[in-house]
């Protein structure tokens, strides 16, 4: 799809596309469907409803909805207005939630009825926040002390709205950090970074009006919006919304829509492998799949077994995707080649830049505008930090080989020294992970009696399964450098977790070796306890 100079937006791409090819079907979601025609208007009606209640060109406005088609029409109708999209975890409450619409400046609230309990004790609290619209029912926002208005009254419209001049560069929206290490960040970026990713992944996956994406990560993740959505519009392509990702139905569901494309993070792949398996796993519409983090192994075994092509990339929420991989020319482990939208230098802890095969920080600008984050909003401080000596310091440790192959080695504060050796928590993690009784595993750092880094890892099991820590050592012991393999060992229940699923290793970290952590190197009780 070619993009005029007005389409480096989002609505303008949406306004194209129900221009141009008004009666295909872009969005299905349960039983329904939606035409471009039909996603375009209603994205009008969202627009001419909220410009009603007082929202202008630059105004924070928070989306606290699961998946469905309102989330959608939301973001596209606030596009229209230039006003600023807030996605909000589903998972957050009290101060956390506080925090996130204080931080942002939030004047406006898009909301489902289930989550209003959570803002209770929070409204006297939140002076700019003006307007609550009730996805549900309007009656369960009687008790809200500010304009509530039901979703259905607010867009009982013609979308007719006063047209406001929104270019590639206005700030789109404002996607927090995970917060693993501090205040979570909001990070502001620009109408024409949405369209970049958009344009970066469809290119990767080869995508074309005959495809059919499958989007079942949460919409208020950058992932289901900038690297499911966006590629979906700018290929002209079809997408399936689902409520959630779940393993046990995933296949179904690809089949059932005939779906030829999935975007999978963290651990979806390993959880799809460990199903049992079925003689026709083989046979499914699935034609590419792009993510990160797949190991060697994990890759090889997921393409035998599906027949699917698994493209590999790096990215964050603040500088899009830097490092991208190709069906034709790849190799397993690695997240990719230099996108040629971007510069990047890996260096060492002084800011020497180092050579192939040797891990430095990643560092990264853009060669195209409004390519990367504007800003942490309200946060100068840190913006300024994040881009000294005018590169973007990503904090993550990664190397490349002779041929331009980048892999990645371990978040910088994720490090560990042992020994004298430097160790990838991330590699010790995903050899543990390959474990048939491992759930989860998180890797980190404990003192040892000389003062220097022990490994320790703190797993989950499988449900039913049950695993002694020798046997887990043995297992390290066969997989990895000696050096590698953990001292301590913890069976938890569960990992904790920010709302956005990501492990919070610092309070790992900050317990420590506790009476329930086996110490290889000590007499201890043999045994491990069932998940």
């Amino acid at each position: 799809m070619v993009l005029g100079l007005n389409s480096r937006t989002v609505h303008g791409i949406v306004e194209e596309l129900a221009s141009g090819k008004p009666d295909d079907t872009f969005l299905f979601f349960d039983d329904e469907s939606y035409t471009y025609a039909e996603i375009n208007a209603e994205a009008s009606r969202v627009a001419a409803g909220l410009q009603k209640l007082g929202v202008e060109k630059g105004d924070a406005v928070a989306i606290m909805s699961s998946n469905r088609p309102e989330f959608l029409f939301a973001w596209f109708g606030l596009s229209k207005l230039g006003a600023v999209q807030v996605p909000i975890n589903t998972a957050h409450k009290g101060e956390l939630l506080h925090y996130l619409l204080q931080q942002s400046d939030t004047v406006a609230l898009i909301i489902e009825a289930a989550f209003l309990e959570r803002f209770a004790d929070l409204y006297s609290k939140l002076p700019k926040l003006k307007s609550v619209i009730v996805l549900d029912d309007a009656g369960e926002a009687a008790n809200v002390p500010v304009s509530a208005l039901a979703w259905s009254k607010m867009i009982r419209n013609d979308g007719a709205y006063a047209p406001v001049e929104v270019s590639g560069a206005d700030p789109a929206a404002m996607m927090f950090t995970s917060g693993t290490t501090g205040p979570s960040k909001a990070a502001v970026v620009p109408q024409n970074y949405q369209i970049v990713m958009g344009e970066t992944i469809a290119k990767m996956g080869g995508y074309s009006p005959a495809d059919r994406l499958f989007n079942a990560l949460p919409l208020f993740h950058g992932n289901a919006q900038t690297l499911s959505t966006m590629p979906a519009l700018i290929s002209g392509a079809s997408m399936v919304l689902s409520r959630r990702f779940s393993a046990s139905s995933f296949w179904s569901d690809v089949r059932k829509h005939q779906c030829t494309e999935f975007n999978y993070i963290g651990s979806i792949l390993s959880i799809l492998l460990k199903a049992p398996a079925s003689p026709d796993d083989g046979d499914n519409p699935i034609r590419v799949m792009i993510g990160a983090g797949a190991s060697k192994s994990v890759a090889e075994a997921f393409e035998a077994r599906f027949n699917v092509r698994l493209i590999e990339s790096y990215g964050m929420s603040e500088i899009g995707v830097p490092l991208v991989g190709s069906a034709e020319n790849r190799k397993f482990g690695s997240c990719g080649r230099r996108n040629p939208d971007y510069e990047i230098r890996l260096v060492d802890d002084d800011g020497v830049e180092v050579g192939p095969n040797t891990p430095g920080e990643l560092l990264v600008r853009p060669n195209r505008s409004n390519a990367m984050m504007l800003e942490y909003y309200g946060m100068p401080e840190k913006t300024v930090e994040a881009w000294r000596d005018l590169w973007f310091h990503t904090g993550d440790y990664l190397q490349r080989d002779e041929d331009g192959f980048y892999y990645f080695v371990d978040r910088k504060k994720d490090a560990l020294r042992r020994r004298g050796e430097n160790i990838s928590s991330f590699e010790v993690e995903r050899i543990i992970g390959g474990h048939e009784a491992v759930f989860e595993c998180a890797a980190v750092a404990a003192q040892s009696e000389l003062g220097e880094d022990e490994v320790m890892v703190c797993i989950t099991l499988q449900p039913g399964a049950s695993l002694e820590p020798m046997e887990l050592v043995a297992f390290c012991e066969e997989r990895m450098a000696h050096f590698m393999a953990p001292r301590y060992i913890r069976i938890l229940d569960k990992l904790p977790k920010t709302p956005t699923e990501r492990v919070q290793k610092f309070i790992l970290r900050q317990q420590g070796v506790t009476a329930d952590t086996f110490d290889r190197e000590r007499v201890a009780p043999r045994g491990g306890r069932r998940a």
